[in-house]
């Protein structure tokens, strides 16, 4: 049965998002329909929005989502009415060489489903009955959205869905980048760049894993303040400093064994491999735009055997990870409650972007 939803879409780039009343048709075969209860904005729907991520418009937003099954396609075994699921932006075919491998934050398939479900086509419809594309083969910033079941992640009933829903990027993203991509040890230096949604989970992750100094770097005073709650053991605020490698490199004894760039500005790349000791790790996780360069001194990649990689929504594998992270949660471990600044309803999905855009949100979430 086709439903009737209230979405948040982008029609045109650098121009508010609109809220839209769309039909969702029902799952096909391999899909499911989820009735959300929560979504997270995230700085990638922000940037998709501007350009910066360019998918065509118009495009339903949203891929920070957790909601309830309300319908199953046929062929469909492994999701049930009633199941709880958070979204996974990136899907997870399971037969890929990178999902056999144990990479399925690279899959094939997620490639081929930017902005579609994987058969190359969408199940929302706006008022004129044109299809809409969906961000990142989800499109969950919406009351109803239709996923192929390679973007679901089946949690436990008792996990509370606003807190849930931040599990889908923001927190793997930042979380796995330090314990999965970096594998950051016990006892070590690290840096964040950026505190942000996803900076600040960075930080808890190098908690998690036990390193000794965590510094947070920013320009705004109200961000590392907050990023002390998450695990910061140091804060520096960038504009404060006239060599901030060399001030980071004190701080740390030397230089970071890992150090995480979080904002998605090549400079600041070459800042985080800067400031890393011999042998040690930069990662870049935030989105650059598509003409950003980074430049790092090649020799040093030699004689100091640093390393600069990249990490894709934490070199996540969802099916375990998620699971994980609610345990951690759940523990007391993780922090998801401190990362919701403020909530809004899907009408005042404008008002949380430009509360995004302005900073003012460790992470805003909306609630149907």
């Amino acid at each position: 049965m086709t439903q009737q939803a209230r979405a948040v879409v982008s029609r045109e780039y650098g121009k508010p998002v609109v809220v839209e009343t769309v039909s969702v048709d029902p799952p096909q075969r391999g899909e499911v329909m989820i009735k959300l209860a929560a979504c997270g904005v995230c700085h990638s729907d922000l940037s998709a929005t501007n350009g910066t991520i360019p998918f065509p418009l118009p495009v339903v937003l949203g891929h920070e989502g957790a909601g309830e099954i309300v319908a199953v396609g046929e062929g469909v075994g492994s999701f049930s009415l009633g199941d709880h699921v958070v979204s996974s932006f990136v899907s997870m075919c399971g037969k890929c060489r990178y999902c056999q491998t144990g990479r399925p934050q690279l899959c094939d398939q997620a490639a081929k489903a930017g902005y579609t479900l994987p058969d190359g086509t969408t199940r929302f419809r706006d008022a004129a009955g044109q299809p809409l594309n969906i961000f990142s083969g989800c499109g969950v910033m919406a009351e109803y959205a239709t996923l192929h079941v390679d973007n679901v992640v089946k949690i436990d009933a008792a996990m509370p869905l606003d807190k849930a829903a931040l599990i889908g990027c923001g927190v793997m993203t930042g979380v796995g980048a330090a314990v999965n991509t970096a594998k950051v040890e016990a006892g070590s230096a690290t840096v964040v760049f950026g505190c942000g949604g996803v900076g600040l989970n960075a930080i808890q992750g190098c908690a998690i894993a036990g390193a000794r100094i965590i510094v947070a770097v920013d320009t705004a005073d109200a961000k590392l303040e907050m990023a002390k709650q998450f695990g910061a053991t140091h804060t520096i605020n960038a504009k404060n400093e006239e060599n901030i490698v060399k001030a980071l490199k004190k701080l740390t004894e030397g230089g970071a064994d890992y150090a995480f760039e979080c904002v998605g500005l090549g400079e600041i790349a070459a800042q985080a491999y800067g400031c890393l000791r011999k042998g040690g790790t930069a990662v870049v996780v935030g989105v650059a735009g598509p003409k950003d360069t980074t430049t790092i001194r090649t020799s040093s990649l030699t004689f100091e055997e640093k390393t600069l990689k990249g990490s894709y929504f934490g070199s996540a594998r969802p099916q375990q990870d998620f699971p994980r992270l609610i345990g951690l949660y759940r523990s007391g471990r993780l922090k998801l409650d401190e990362l919701i600044t403020r909530t809004y309803s899907i009408e005042e999905a404008p008002q949380a972007f430009a509360d995004l855009a302005e900073g003012r949100n460790a992470r805003g979430v909306i609630l149907f």
